[in-house]
């Protein structure tokens, strides 16, 4: 049995893509910038090597959030679908609110915690990390 699919895209569907294997962190975090991105009170992501991840439409459009990171979105409905940075070299992180099923990946820890705001706490028992979390 082959494993489940796993795919996403944007709002409007101009921007899709598929992912291959397992995830290396999956996970959700808190911190200033993601929050603006996104407009929410943390967002969670999956971290793959930039080889898993194939875009199978349209390219998300680069945004330069910092000196160090490009965010991608649709460049039609402005979704936020990825996160690279120099810091993780040959990683990508895909935002799960983008996946169609994104109850599929489940993430495992909080990172930028120290960064998190009050009234947004998760009712859950996962570690929670100050910055990023230590890299294997």
């Amino acid at each position: 049995m082959s494993e489940p699919k796993i795919e996403g895209g944007c709002q409007c569907g101009a921007v899709r893509y598929s992912l291959g294997g397992e995830p290396l962190m999956i996970a959700i975090c808190h911190c200033t910038m993601c929050r603006r991105a996104h407009a929410a009170p943390a967002v969670a992501w999956a971290m793959y090597q930039q080889g898993q991840v194939r875009f199978t439409q349209a390219q998300p459009r680069l945004y330069a959030s910092s000196a160090d990171a490009q965010r991608g979105f649709c460049e039609h409905c402005g979704t936020q679908v990825s996160f690279i940075a120099s810091f993780l070299p040959g990683l990508i992180d895909i935002s799960l609110g983008s996946l169609d099923n994104p109850q599929a990946l489940t993430p495992t820890l909080h990172y930028w915690h120290s960064e998190h705001l009050s009234w947004a706490e998760f009712a859950d028992d996962l570690p929670r990390y100050p910055g990023l979390p230590p890299v294997e």
